[in-house]
């Protein structure tokens, strides 16, 4: 690699008008970031080769959430009440963060980094009433890994409640080929069962029909093992202690507008989440939440990647 090459940040324009940020790494690896949605909506790695899910269906057409990249959901995972699913951060215009978190003095090092913040407006104050800030740090690293990590400062004069998920859509070559390992042995809440508690029997999820699940007090690394293209993605998380993992399967797909029929297939959802417990905030707190995603070759895979090591890397 050259080393005059430096990490780039550039501001561009869809064809539909919308604002994103364009990270790339000298290596070749980017990263695609929205300010509508605050959303990643690209990933790919030094050869190209794009990591996260896209439907061929996704609609850029604000309000309407983006289908697939890795939306953020807040205040709220799912639907509760009077807010629309998974809230309203997702469909919101986000800004630059012109006043961010200082970096710490080891992340200087030719990282690719965008700062955003959205804030309680108008609207949001009729149907969730406190004020917030939420702040959003894209980085991509040397090498690709991919950090998002979110702030949430209570500005207001009261308490809030709030959850929170990083709803991350993994391309995979086949459903049916793919394993998470790391969620072994721990309860999970079934979201197509009244959100009833089970314990998780299998030795690695595999897919063969829908999946709507929240595992509970997951550890802070889970694999998610794609056969087919000898891939493993990695996932790392901090603050966030549940998983969600979910694929529509056949049935839903087809139910589901801005989504095709059969990319069920090449997708997967396994999101850093904090939904069981909400987080409370005083006036004045802030709550922070961080994922990072690898992606590495796969003879990091099954034999080498025991639940105990998952546990302790």
């Amino acid at each position: 690699m050259d080393s005059d090459q430096k990490a780039t940040v550039e501001m561009m324009k869809d064809s539909y008008g919308l604002d994103h940020v364009l990270l790339r790494e000298p290596r070749g690896a980017s990263a695609r970031v929205y300010l509508f949605g605050g959303q990643v909506t690209s990933w790919k790695n030094e050869r190209q080769e794009e990591l996260l899910f896209m439907s061929s269906k996704a609609l850029f057409k604000p309000p309407k959430a983006i289908r697939g990249g890795i939306p953020i959901c807040f205040p709220q995972f799912g639907n509760s009440g009077s807010l629309e699913q998974h809230g309203f951060a997702r469909n919101k215009f986000w800004t630059i963060d012109n006043n961010p978190p200082p970096l710490p003095a080891n992340d200087y090092h030719n990282k690719a980094i965008v700062d955003l913040i959205l804030k309680s407006n108008d609207d949001d104050l009729k149907s969730w009433p406190y004020c917030f800030e939420l702040r959003l740090r894209v980085a991509l690293a040397p090498g690709g890994d991919l950090t998002l990590i979110s702030r949430i400062r209570n500005i207001d004069s009261k308490s809030f409640t709030f959850s929170f998920a990083y709803h991350t859509y993994f391309c995979v070559s086949d459903i049916s080929e793919v394993r998470i390992e790391g969620l072994e042995t721990l309860d999970y809440l079934d979201n197509l069962q009244d959100k009833e508690r089970f314990t998780e029997q299998s030795d690695a999820i595999t897919f063969e029909s829908e999946v709507d699940r929240v595992y509970l007090s997951t550890p802070t690394k889970i694999a998610i093992l794609d056969h087919e293209k000898k891939r493993t993605f990695v996932l790392r998380k901090d603050g966030l202690p549940d998983a969600v993992v979910w694929n529509p399967w056949e049935k839903k797909a087809k139910a589901i507008v801005d989504f095709g029929d059969d990319e069920y297939k090449h997708m997967l959802c396994v999101d850093g989440a904090a939904i069981e417990k909400p987080i409370t905030l005083r006036p004045g707190e802030e709550w922070k939440g961080r994922i990072e995603l690898s992606a590495v070759a796969s003879s990091y895979c099954s034999g080498q990647l025991d639940p105990q090591r998952v546990l302790e890397g």
